[in-house]
């Protein structure tokens, strides 16, 4: 695969680290040798440039059950399942080739499946009404 722009690289880890800053009491550091995201010492969002040479400039996630399974079937050019943590149900996010709205309510998601139970009242709830298998679809510009 070709190695991506580390123009683009650089831009789109400035959207994830915006996004994630918008939680509370997260905190970056570099763990792997990627930029990660935690609440409390527990993970809920990786940085992946490149990793290992798989020409990803993406986000890996942990996800609810069956969410990997749906969404890398049902869009499999924005969704993937990344390298190790595939197996924990992480899921992987083409950053080029999502919304930022939908970017956001999958991180959002994430932070709260790792979030202190007393961290998830700051937030307010997910809409009823919310499809978790159409979040990602490519329906306008993404965030490239």
């Amino acid at each position: 695969m070709a190695q991506p722009s580390p123009f683009v690289a650089k831009k789109q880890l400035e959207r994830v680290r915006t996004i994630c800053a918008a939680f509370p009491e997260t905190e970056e550091r570099l763990s792997g040798g990627e930029p990660t995201f935690f609440v409390h010492n527990k993970v809920f969002a990786i940085f992946a440039n490149n990793h290992h040479g798989d020409g990803h400039i993406a986000v890996w996630l942990p996800a609810p059950p069956g969410l990997q399974a749906g969404l890398t079937r049902e869009t499999p050019e924005v969704f993937f399942k990344p390298p190790y943590a595939a197996a924990k149900g992480w899921l992987g996010i083409e950053l080029i080739k999502i919304r930022d709205d939908d970017l956001k309510f999958h991180v959002k998601m994430a932070w709260r499946m790792v979030a202190p139970e007393r961290l998830l009242t700051s937030l307010s709830p997910e809409p009823p009404h919310a499809t978790l298998t159409l979040r990602g679809r490519n329906r306008g510009k993404p965030g490239a």
